[in-house]
């Protein structure tokens, strides 16, 4: 018979046992998430509150993120590319996910594959356009010739950390990708969670990105 009351529930706790079937992985990664998002919100909750304060002239997002292919200036080319390349990684890594449970080995690993590259030149065209912005505009963190000293920082802090959360979801696909290629979950047992768990990091890197281009790039 097992115990009751508070010495059950130190008994229950102490056999590791699962809260509604779900593995501690992906509970883990929800609570990391939440925490992350709280992060995030901070940061554009910061960079709206800055923006309304400001006295100095704010840059047009469209004239300041505008590429020029011998014509005449396409405004936010560059970030609506970025912007379809992430919502597309975000199909391949759901595909993933499907064919991991359907233990497709094979197809689970090149999705995963794929999806890594998709971000991998994500991280490109972004640290192309950090480096436009700096050599060729003279933007910095603490300045800023185009107006508000403020939009420095707030480009820098908030694309800079959610390019830093692309670079390390690459890679985590790519180890888990040949975890999969080499058969380390089948020897397991054949559970391929983790691939779901790597599948909810990276949709929340996509969704992320979504609200700045939102708040960032479009206001």
């Amino acid at each position: 018979m097992e115990p009751i009351g508070t010495e059950g529930v130190v008994h229950d706790f102490s056999r590791d046992k699962q809260a509604f079937g779900m593995p501690w992985g992906k509970a883990m990664m929800w609570i990391f998430l939440l925490s992350d998002t709280f992060i995030f919100s901070c940061f554009l909750v910061g960079y709206m509150s800055v923006r309304l304060a400001t006295t100095d002239p704010w840059p047009i997002p469209s004239e300041v993120f505008a590429l020029s292919f011998g014509g005449e200036p396409i405004p936010l080319i560059l970030i609506a590319i970025m912007t379809f390349i992430l919502i597309t990684s975000s199909g391949t890594m759901a595909m993933a996910v499907n064919m991991g449970y359907r233990k497709d080995r094979k197809k689970t690993f090149w999705l995963m594959v794929a999806t890594a590259a998709l971000g991998a030149s994500f991280v490109g065209m972004q640290a192309f356009e950090w480096t436009k912005l700096i050599v060729e505009e003279g933007v910095r963190p603490w300045g800023n010739p185009m107006g508000a000293a403020q939009f420095g920082s707030s480009f820098f802090m908030i694309t800079g950390f959610h390019g830093m959360h692309v670079s390390a979801g690459v890679i985590y696909l790519l180890v888990i990708a040949n975890r999969v290629r080499n058969g380390f979950y089948e020897k397991r047992g054949g559970k391929y969670e983790i691939v779901e768990i790597t599948g909810l990091y990276w949709h929340f890197v996509d969704l992320v990105w979504v609200f700045i281009f939102a708040f960032f790039y479009l206001w």
